[in-house]
């Protein structure tokens, strides 16, 4: 018969247990003194301090009681319980005078002594007598306990009857019968022997017993072949001796946790069982040799996509670690069989496959790896056997995967892949700066497709407003907001932009252009700011600044003079954006220009309160702009032959603003001019919102009927390129006002022009393309020489600047001191000779 409730089979450590305290010493008094109790015993070999035995089956307890009396005034009650049977054989107690402070302590022990008795195996035990020594009334007692002269022996034969009684229920346990005896009386025959110094015999004793048993299992396993059946058969004699070790040490536990806790240097009952096993089973080459091979055998199998016995696996690799042989036997060539086969694994499918399907397997392998960890492995083997893997999968081909498949990810904007290779390269080392290095090249390689090929400048903004957004969100989802990832892009960004001098900040300044118009209804409010905020983003990265401004400015005094803003709010936006990026110095004139605007508004309110007084008859209504001309752009004047009421009204209004402001000149500049006609067609009135060169070309069919292209360039004295532009837009637009003989798209010399009185509208009020809101090809040449002629000035004003606080500077220092200080790129500069007091070597 096997007991149940048995340890586990790695027992922890026995712990020494306590001894209950004994029981208070009470006088008629009423005080509770707690003592010590001392019991002095002859040539024991186990102090009363050993630890207490516990059993499954056996547990014994004994209590005693006495109780005496001095006087008829005078008691002491002691009562005790043990959880160990109590050895006072040999005790003689008794009673005599001493001391009020010591007398409890004596009276405890000496009824700790009387009255106690125990029966074990047809032994009995028996304590001496309590006597009282006389005493004066209300005196302390004194208990005095002394050594009998002799001990009693164990019965003859005994020991070797009862060696036999255990041996024999050893040798039922390993062979899996039943066990003829009581486990308790064999837990007491233990006991009995380990107090009678037979402790070192008996340890020896069942240490023989169980080597020669496990000696006996070996021939088993030597020729045994090698096959899963060989494993299964090792592991069921792993659990047999684990589990015939347990209940050995059960029965054999009051020697485990006396004897062998007193000698540190003698294994526990459990460790010399891993000990022998060990030695006589597994330490044994082609035993240990089978079982390594077969558990890789196995391992491998499971690697190749079967279906294994994992239990049989743990339990194992269990049994190598509970031999601690886990490391020596098994992880190093378990390791060097992963590298092996990860190696050429790697290799394979990188010719193989392509990089999104190879990073899935990749992933694979390490979660396959990081499962075989929590289901049989060691939990040591983790760190180097990851590492395996990361390196022979990942670190031996970061270049050649990214060479082979990123620029493909990147391309096609592939989330969730891309998030995958960032996080399996960030588990090698060196592997997150690889993909730097590469992120950086594409950048540039990309952009510079974007900036360089002119066949793209009508889309470059877009495109570049697009490529930004694409990396900012590969940044934020796949590469964890990686910082070193954001300032490469901005590095890169910077680098590829400006490999065109120039012409992205001109493109840039017309994009915000188109989108600040009137006519763009694309966006709402919150959707233009939010444009614009992507768009002082891409600015930041351009060198040429000075080219931006030129460019916004010229369009931004077009949008205010022509009436064409989408919104006042949107333009002060983009100036607060632009004064905040660059300072104040950058938008002081764009400031000057809109003040110039709030002016013109109330110079117009009194000219109209001046004509009411004046009461000039006339029904012209004329608005006039007054521009602060180191403000705005500079426009080339124009002089064309106006109606004689418009001139009459420009007199009026230079008298009357001249009288205002003294010492000031006036200049009418006619190309930014535009008006609002009525027109009377078949189909009804119309009202023609035009440019004042419309204007004029459609006010002479008020005088006639058809005229050719001299008659109207004499007649208008309109510039002739701006003339055919003009009758292009009003004959040859949507909004055709003006019949052209013959029909064509372009204006030629001899076509003559008529008035289309079959023009038909669905609006009242009609805006016909305003030919100077068109940038024309010398007007951009013009902006662009002003750009450099000022580029001129600032390198002039930063040599002076230099040189006054250097005094003396070599060439090359010069050149690079001027590079520094300027915000926009410039060619090399040639050898230039200073006034006096400024010297250059």
């Amino acid at each position: 018969m096997f007991p149940t409730g048995l340890p586990s089979p790695n027992p922890p450590p026995p712990t020494q247990e306590p001894r209950p305290a004994a029981s208070d010493v009470r006088s008629d008094s009423g005080l509770t003194s707690p003592k010590k109790r001392k019991i002095h015993s002859a040539e024991r070999e186990d102090s009363a301090t050993e630890p207490v035995p516990s059993s499954p089956k056996a547990a014994c307890h004994s209590s005693s009681s006495a109780s005496c009396s001095a006087n008829s005034s005078q008691h002491i009650q002691k009562k005790l319980r043990f959880e160990e049977p109590l050895d006072l054989l040999g005790l003689d107690v008794k009673m005599a005078e001493e001391s009020p402070t010591a007398s409890c302590s004596k009276a405890k022990s000496a009824l700790l002594a009387a009255g106690v008795a125990h029966h074990a195996n047809g032994l009995t035990k028996s304590a001496g007598s309590a006597t009282f020594a006389n005493s004066k009334p209300g005196a302390a007692k004194k208990l005095v306990i002394k050594n009998f002269k002799e001990k009693p022996k164990l019965p003859e034969n005994y020991t070797h009857e009862t060696w036999q009684k255990l041996k024999e229920a050893v040798e039922a346990i390993q062979n899996s019968t039943s066990i003829k005896y009581n486990l308790e009386e064999l837990y007491q025959a233990v006991e009995n022997l380990c107090s009678h110094k037979i402790s070192a015999k008996l340890y020896k004793q069942l240490r023989v017993v169980c080597e020669d048993h496990i000696k006996a299992q070996i021939d088993q396993f030597r020729e045994y072949p090698f096959r899963v059946l060989f494993l299964k058969k090792i592991d069921k004699c792993w659990q047999d001796h684990c589990r015939q070790m347990i209940m050995i040490r059960s029965i054999f536990l009051f020697l485990d946790r006396t004897y062998v806790l007193q000698n540190s240097m003698l294994p526990s009952i459990w460790d010399m069982g891993l000990e022998l096993f060990r030695f006589y089973i597994i330490s044994d080459l082609k035993v240990q040799s089978k079982t390594i091979d077969g558990i890789l055998l196995l391992i491998e199998r499971e690697r190749s996509g079967e279906a294994i016995d994992r239990s049989l696996l743990r339990s194992l690799l269990s049994m190598l670690s509970d031999l601690q042989i886990y490391q020596d036997s098994f992880e190093q060539r378990f390791l060097e069989e992963t590298n092996r086969l990860y190696a050429a694994e790697g290799q394979r499918l990188m010719q193989e496959r392509e990089v999104p399907e190879y990073l899935h397997h990749v992933n694979k392998r390490l979660e396959e790896e990081a499962d075989r960890v929590i289901t049989y492995l060691d939990q040591s083997t983790q760190k180097p056997l990851i590492a395996t893997v990361e390196k022979q999968l990942l670190g031996e081909h970061l270049t050649a995967t990214l060479q082979k498949g990123l620029n493909h990810l990147l391309d096609e904007n592939r989330i969730q892949d891309l998030s995958l290779l960032y996080q399996l390269f960030s588990r090698v080392r060196g592997g997150v700066q690889v993909l730097l290095q590469h992120w950086i090249e594409y950048i540039k390689a990309f952009g510079s497709t974007i900036v360089i090929n002119p066949e793209k400048d009508k889309t470059m903004v877009q495109e570049l407003l697009d490529f930004k957004d694409k990396v900012d969100s590969i940044i934020d989802v796949c590469f964890m907001k990686n910082e070193k990832f954001v300032n490469a892009m901005k590095e890169a960004f910077e680098t590829f932009i400006n490999k065109r001098p120039n012409k992205p900040a001109e493109l840039i300044a017309k994009y915000v252009d188109s989108k600040l118009r009137a006519g763009n209804k694309e966006a709402t409010d919150e959707e233009l700011e939010k444009m614009l905020d992507k768009i002082m983003i891409i600015f930041r990265f351009i060198y040429g600044k000075d080219v931006f401004e030129a460019f916004y400015k010229k369009d931004l005094a077009k949008r205010l003079l022509v009436g064409k803003s989408a919104s006042v709010d949107a333009e002060k936006s983009m100036l607060s954006k632009l004064k905040h990026e660059c300072g104040a110095a950058f938008t002081s004139k764009l400031e000057g220009m809109f003040k110039d605007m709030e002016l013109s508004k109330d110079i117009m309110v009194q000219f109209k309160q001046y004509m009411q007084c004046q009461n000039i008859p006339g029904n012209i209504e004329l608005t006039v702009n007054i521009l602060t001309m180191g403000y705005w752009p500079t426009y080339v004047p124009m002089e064309v032959h106006l109606p004689p009421e418009m001139v009459r009204l420009q007199e009026i209004f230079k008298t009357f603003y001249l009288g205002k402001h003294s010492g000031r000149k006036l200049q009418w500049q006619s190309t930014l001019g535009h008006c609002v006609l009525k027109a009377e067609f078949k189909e009804g009135k119309k009202e023609l919102q035009v440019s004042l060169f419309q204007t004029l070309v459609l006010l002479m069919f008020n005088e006639g009927e058809e005229f050719c292209l001299e008659e109207i360039k004499l007649a208008t004295g309109i510039e002739d390129s701006e003339l055919r532009r003009t009758l292009q837009s009003l004959a040859c637009g949507k909004a055709r006002v003006l019949t052209k003989t013959p029909k064509s798209k372009d204006v030629e010399d001899g076509d003559k022009f008529s008035c289309n009185d079959d023009f038909k509208h669905k609006l009242f009020r009609i805006k016909i393309n305003q030919i100077q809101m068109k940038e024309t090809v010398e007007e951009q040449a013009s902006t662009t020489e002003r750009v450099f002629q000022d580029r001129q000035y600032q390198i002039d004003a930063a040599i002076v600047r230099i040189m006054k606080m250097r005094k003396t500077l070599s060439h090359n220092l010069l050149v690079s001191e001027v590079y520094n200080q300027l915000k926009f790129p410039v060619k090399v500069l040639s050898r230039v000779c200073f006034s006096t007091g400024l010297h250059a070597h």
